[in-house]
Order: C-alpha cells, then sequence, then structure tokens
C-alpha cells in the first residue's frame, strides 16, 4: 500500500503559485518582480479552479505557472537585480557617514543589467522581432516627445527614444518602404513594408505634453528599456543588410534635427562585422574594457562635421582594386542555399506585379520639388516626401539642412497651412509654384498617384481624409471611396485611361462599323486564334509588364 499524498503535492494546486510565494522564492521586491516579469515576458494565470490552487480559500490572489518562476531562478537579470540592491546599501552607508568621495565613486560604477540576451530569447527570428515592431516603435515615438518626469523620464532616455525612431525611419525614407500615411487626432499613422510584413506605428503630434498623474511610468519605463533593445537591434540588422554603418554618423548641429541630422555612410568593404568593431574599439580604446555612457558621449562629440550626403553609397573603386578583388575571389568560400519554396527561383504573378510596381512607387514625388512654410510639420512631411524621391526645402528658422530656399524658380509645390501673407504672394507672382494645404501630400501617398489639386489650394475647403488602413470592410462607405472605387475600376475594364481621360475605343464609337476593312477583321480573327492561350495572360498594360518579366527570368 503506497504513502497517502499529502495536499498540495500534486494537481492543480502544484502547477499554480501565488505573488506573494513567488517573491518569497525569488527574495526580490514587489517592483523588482513586476520588471522581471515584465522582461521576460512572464504574466498571471487564471486557474480553472481557484479554491483547489488556493488550498480551500477563495481570496482574491494573483498566481503563475510554478516553472515560470522555476525558469526565473536562472535568470541572470536576477542576480544583476540583488547586486544593484547590495550596492544601494553601501551608497546609503557611505552617505550616513558623509564619506562624499565614495559616494562619487560608487555612484559612477553602479551596476547595470543588459537585455540583449532576451531579445534573443524572446525572439529566436528577425521576422519575429519584427512581428512585435509595431508596439515598440510606438512607445518610442511617445517617450519621445515627452518632457522630464523627476526620476523615471530622464533627459538621456529622451534622447535615446528619438534617436532610434530617427534611425529607422532614416531607412524606411532611403529604401523607399513607406506604404501608408494617416493623420488623425491622436497621431500620425505609418506603415511601411520591412521585411516582407507590414509595420504600423503611431508619432504623436510634435505639440508639448504635459504628463497624466494617474499613469504609472515606472511600468513603462520597464518596456521602454526591453524596446530599445529590440529596436538598436533590428535597426542594426536593416542598416547591415544595405551595407551602411550603424549607427549613422550624427551632425553635431543643434538646428539639424530629425532626418536631415543624420548621415549614413558605407560600411567597410572587404572586412567582416567582428573586425570593423574590433577596429573601431581600438581606436576608441574601449577593447579591453566596458562600454560606458561616458564613452558615447565621448564618441558624439568627437564626430567629424563635415557634411556628406545621405543617399545611398555609390560604389567607387579603381580599375587595379577591381582586379586585385577577382583574384582573391577564388579564395572566399560560397554558401550553399537551397531554396526553400519554389516561389523563390520562380516568382509567381502576383508576386512579380508586386516587384513592379514596388520598384516605381517610392518614385512618386521624384519630380516634384516642395518648400514647405514653417506653420506646417516639418519633421512628418519631410519624411514623407524623401521616402518617394521628392526634394524639399524649408526655412532657417526651422532648421539647417534645407535643399532649396524660398526664391529658387523649381519649386513646383509650396506647402503652406494658413492664408498667404503678401511676401509668400510677391515671391509666387513671379515662380510657377501651387501653394497646396498638407493634406494632398498624404493623400497622394494613399492614393499611389499624383491627385489633382483642385480643393487643395489655400482657403478652399479640403476632402475628407480618409483612412487607408480600411480594408473593404462592411459599413459605411464615404462618397469619395466610392468614387475612386469606381474610377479603378473603369480603369481595369479599359473604359477610362490612367489620366482620367476617355480611351480612344469610346471617342471613336460613334463611328460607323462599315469603314473598318474586311482585312483587317481578317487578320485579328487569325490572331486570335493562334495566340488564344495567351489572352488571358496578356490582358492588360500590368500584365504585360509581368509577362516580359517572367520572360527575362
Amino acid at each position: 500500500m503506497g504513502r497517502i499524498q499529502k495536499k498540495g503535492q500534486a494537481g492543480a494546486a502544484a502547477n499554480y503559485i501565488s505573488r506573494n510565494l513567488a517573491i518569497k522564492k525569488l527574495q526580490i521586491s514587489l517592483a523588482q518582480f513586476r520588471r522581471l516579469c515584465i522582461i521576460k515576458g512572464i504574466y498571471p494565470r487564471e486557474p480553472r479552479s481557484k479554491k483547489k490552487v488556493g488550498r480551500g480559500s477563495t481570496a482574491p490572489k494573483t498566481f503563475y505557472f510554478r516553472k515560470d518562476i522555476q525558469f526565473l531562478l536562472h535568470e541572470p537579470i536576477l542576480h544583476k537585480l540583488r547586486e544593484i540592491r547590495a550596492h544601494q546599501l553601501k551608497i546609503n552607508k557611505a552617505v550616513a557617514k558623509q564619506q562624499w568621495a565614495v559616494v562619487k565613486q560608487l555612484d559612477e560604477s553602479r551596476p547595470e543589467y543588459r537585455l540583449d540576451h532576451v531579445v534573443k530569447e524572446r525572439y529566436p527570428s528577425f521576422s519575429m522581432a519584427v512581428r512585435d515592431l509595431d508596439d515598440a516603435l510606438s512607445m518610442l515615438a511617445l517617450f519621445a516627445t515627452l518632457p522630464t518626469h523627476s526620476r523615471v523620464i530622464k533627459q538621456s532616455i529622451i534622447k535615446t527614444c528619438a534617436r532610434l525612431v530617427t534611425e529607422f525611419q532614416h531607412y524606411v525614407m532611403i529604401t523607399g518602404r513607406l506604404k501608408k500615411v494617416f493623420v488623425s487626432i491622436k497621431g500620425i499613422y505609418y506603415q511601411a513594408d520591412i521585411g516582407g510584413s507590414d509595420v504600423t506605428w503611431i508619432v504623436p503630434h510634435q505639440f508639448s505634453q504635459d504628463s497624466p498623474r494617474d499613469v504609472d511610468f515606472r511600468i513603462m519605463a520597464t518596456f521602454l528599456d526591453l524596446y530599445e533593445t529590440l529596436v538598436g537591434f533590428i535597426n542594426f540588422k536593416l542598416y547591415l543588410d544595405l551595407n551602411l554603418a550603424y549607427p549613422p554618423r550624427i551632425v553635431d548641429d543643434e538646428s539639424s534635427s530629425g532626418l536631415s541630422g543624420l548621415v549614413v555612410e558605407p560600411a567597410v568593404t572587404g572586412s567582416s562585422v567582428a573586425s570593423v568593431i574590433i577596429a573601431n574599439a581600438q581606436e576608441s580604446g574601449t577593447i579591453h574594457r566596458r562600454i560606458t555612457k561616458r564613452d558615447i558621449e565621448r564618441r558624439v562629440k568627437s564626430l567629424n562635421l563635415s557634411e556628406k550626403s545621405t543617399d545611398a553609397p555609390e560604389e567607387q573603386q579603381d580599375d587595379d582594386s577591381d582586379e586585385e578583388d577577382e583574384d582573391n575571389d577564388t579564395n572566399i568560400p560560397f554558401a550553399i542555399v537551397t531554396p526553400i519554396d519554389a516561389s523563390e527561383i520562380v516568382p509567381s504573378l502576383k508576386d512579380a506585379a508586386k516587384i513592379i510596381t514596388g520598384s516605381t512607387s517610392h518614385k512618386l514625388f521624384h519630380s516634384c520639388v516642395f518648400y514647405l512654410n514653417r506653420e506646417v510639420s516639418r519633421q512628418s512631411l519631410e519624411f514623407v516626401i524623401k521616402s518617394f524621391g521628392g526634394k524639399v526645402g524649408w526655412p532657417e528658422t526651422s532648421g539647417s539642412g534645407s535643399a532649396v530656399a524660398v526664391t529658387d524658380t523649381t519649386i513646383t509645390h509650396h506647402i503652406v497651412d494658413r492664408p498667404l501673407s503678401n511676401a509668400d504672394k510677391a515671391v509666387g507672382a513671379n515662380n510657377n509654384r501651387e501653394y497646396l494645404q498638407p493634406q494632398w501630400i498624404y493623400d497622394c501617398v494613399n492614393a499611389g498617384k499624383i491627385l489633382k489639386t483642385v480643393g487643395y489650394h489655400v482657403g478652399e475647403t479640403l476632402p475628407p481624409h480618409l483612412s487607408p488602413f480600411g480594408g473593404g470592410l462592411e459599413g459605411y462607405v464615404p462618397p469619395e471611396a466610392s468614387a475612386s472605387s469606381n474610377s479603378a475600376i473603369a480603369v481595369s475594364k479599359g473604359h477610362v485611361d490612367t489620366l482620367g481621360n476617355e480611351s480612344e475605343e469610346k471617342k471613336k464609337a460613334g463611328e460607323s462599323d462599315e469603314d473598318k476593312d474586311e482585312d483587317e477583321d481578317d487578320e485579328d480573327d487569325d490572331d486570335v486564334e493562334d495566340d488564344g492561350e495567351e489572352e488571358d495572360i496578356l490582358k492588360g498594360p500590368l500584365d504585360v509588364s509581368v509577362f516580359h518579366f517572367i520572360q527575362m527570368i
């Protein structure tokens, strides 16, 4: 006969543990326990029977999986938290003894934990990290606009958030990955295609923000620590794929803020990433010791002030170097990569159409030159215009880095958001430019084409700014959306051409059929019989380009 099992040793009672018992087992405070659970992604669980788990008690408690708490016992961050607690006790002891030199030394050597291993555990692949990029970018953009808040939101945190968001937007700008933009009361929504996944984030408007008192910024700061590391990893990967040095060089100019304050440079060719990192560490003298915040500040201050172009790097090599590279190619081992599926070998019609349309979509404003008045949002409009190949300028009061001056005769669109002044009217009288409101730029991006400027001029009533994230759901459809969809259907059927004019077939509808030659009809019939199989493929102008694209492959 076996032993009688004690109560709570098996079943649901053994699978769950209360929060108080977990804190006692980990020997940390409640705030540290919350921070550790947020970083590791451990959340409370709701058992089926609280009475069994609570050993007969039905009092409200918070329960966790016992295996999750056992997993936290081996976490390196837990040991760092204990070191931080012991270090704080030393500081308090030195303050009590009024040993200020010791206090300063201990404060500079305060232990800090890193979250690199946590990001690798939670996101084993790059695609999984991109899926959670929405919340990370939105959180960083929010903290970049908040004022400093006591001991939680420091100025260094705000600068780091602004830098990471600007670096990501700079990548989207130089690669033309931006797809949709929507301006709402909450902020400006952006959507970009990163690694085949749609990433949507929101950026608050550039207004002075007030920190609410009913928000616990300590919990938000914990999420922010994780998101800073995550976005840093993603930015490094994206820049590395473009063979660009990361982080981008910062122009040491207080007036150069945002995208105009970053300068991308090509990475060192012919060497691995590890050699580049070691070379940079040897130059700064930090190869044998840990990099601190002071090293980063010294690195930022010692940046070169010479400005370089922000475009993608161009290959500039001599003929001798090319010959040397060709001779050395025999010593480079080539990776053998087998395709996962057939779509990687021969793309489908749908994928080919995406490639063809995507190659020209980022050149929407290629032939346009914009000038932004100081009352419009320069950060947002500069990001959108440059993402689609446009050239943009702004007054000196808005910052340096402007590509054109207000008197430049090449300006095609002058973006204003208030009644024109006498100076603007005098400038516009000598130049052939249009004064438009900012909504025209966003509507052109969402429509994927240059819209007519009727209704967007200064003083005119703007059309509704429709959201591009509807996706054709059932419900109310605005008249403007239905009109645009009807015109798109007409274009696909051939009744209306891409410029909105009537097709030649419709113009010649009044001609009599007797004027047509019978020989041409016979030739058309023969062509239909011979090429009947290719009729479905070569249906429209887009399908023809897709067909030629496949033939080239």
